[in-house]
C-alpha cells in the first residue's frame, strides 16, 4: 500500500547523490545521501539482500552483512553460486529496518515506517587469507562483542570453505519514513481508527544447549 503525498516533496537533507543511480525519484523527501545516515542503517542490520543477475535470471540472496569503514561484507560458502557467479560482477545489496505500521482510514493511505539502503557497485572477492580472517572477526564481533577471542580458532578447511566478499560503499542511498498517516482531506472523521504501531526486535532468553557447563558466562549480543 502506498500513502497520501506529505506537503514537502524536497530531498530531506543537502547531501547530493553519489550518482544519477541511486537518485531517489519516488518520493524525494525521505532520501538521505549523507554517510552518517546510511552508515547507521547499515551498522542496525544483521539481513541484507545480494542480489545479482546470472544468465538473464535476477537473484536475490540474503545473508549476514556487516560494515567496516567504506567497505560492506558478506560471507559466502565457497561452493555457493553467491560466492561462483557475484564475484566480480555488479550487485544491487539491500537492506531495511521495519519501524512501525502506519494505519490510515483508507486502504490506499495504510504505509510503514521504515529505514532502508540500496548499494550499487561491483561484488570483490577477498583472497588474501589474513584479510579474509579479520572480516570475518568483524562479522562476529558486529554481533557477539568479544566473542571472537573466546571460539576455537578457524581451521585452514574452514578459511577455504568460507569465502568473504564485500563491496565499495560509494554508490548508495537511505530512504526513511518516519511519520503518521496521511488521511486523504474529508477522511479524518471516518469511524475507524488510525495511527502508528510501533515494531522493535527484541531478544529472546538464551536457550544453552546440553554441553554448555554450569557457571559459563553468557554471551553479549548486540541487537539493531
Amino acid at each position: 500500500m502506498s500513502d497520501a503525498t506529505p506537503p514537502s516533496d524536497q530531498p530531506a537533507d543537502a547531501t547530493p547523490p553519489a550518482s544519477d543511480r541511486v537518485r531517489l525519484r519516488r518520493k524525494p523527501m525521505r532520501g538521505r545521501h549523507d554517510r552518517e545516515t546510511v552508515d547507521a542503517i547499515i551498522d542496525s542490520s544483521l539481513i541484507g539482500v545480494i542480489s545479482f543477475v546470472q544468465d538473464g535470471q535476477p537473484y536475490g540472496i540474503p545473508t549476514n552483512v556487516w560494515r567496516e569503514g567504506d567497505r560492506l561484507y558478506w560471507h559466502a560458502s565457497a561452493g555457493s553460486r553467491l560466492l561462483r557467479v557475484a564475484a566480480g560482477s555488479p550487485v544491487c545489496v539491500t537492506l531495511h529496518q521495519l519501524d512501525a505500521l502506519v494505519l490510515a482510514r483508507s486502504a490506499t493511505n495504510h504505509s510503514v515506517n521504515y529505514r532502508s539502503v540500496v548499494v550499487l557497485g561491483m561484488a570483490n572477492l577477498v583472497t588474501d587469507a589474513a584479510h579474509a580472517e579479520h572480516a570475518l572477526e568483524g562479522l562476529i564481533e558486529s554481533i557477539y562483542p568479544g566473542r571472537w577471542a573466546q571460539l576455537r580458532p578457524m581451521t585452514e578447511k574452514e578459511r577455504k570453505e568460507t569465502g568473504v566478499m564485500y563491496v565499495d560503499l560509494a554508490e548508495c542511498s537511505a530512504k526513511v519514513r518516519d511519520e503518521g498517516a496521511h488521511d486523504n482531506e474529508g477522511d479524518e472523521t471516518w469511524p475507524v481508527w488510525a495511527g502508528v504501531i510501533p515494531v522493535q526486535t527484541v531478544r529472546g532468553a538464551p536457550e544453552p544447549d546440553e554441553f554448555v557447563q554450569p557457571g559459563t558466562q553468557e554471551p553479549v549480543v548486540r541487537l539493531p
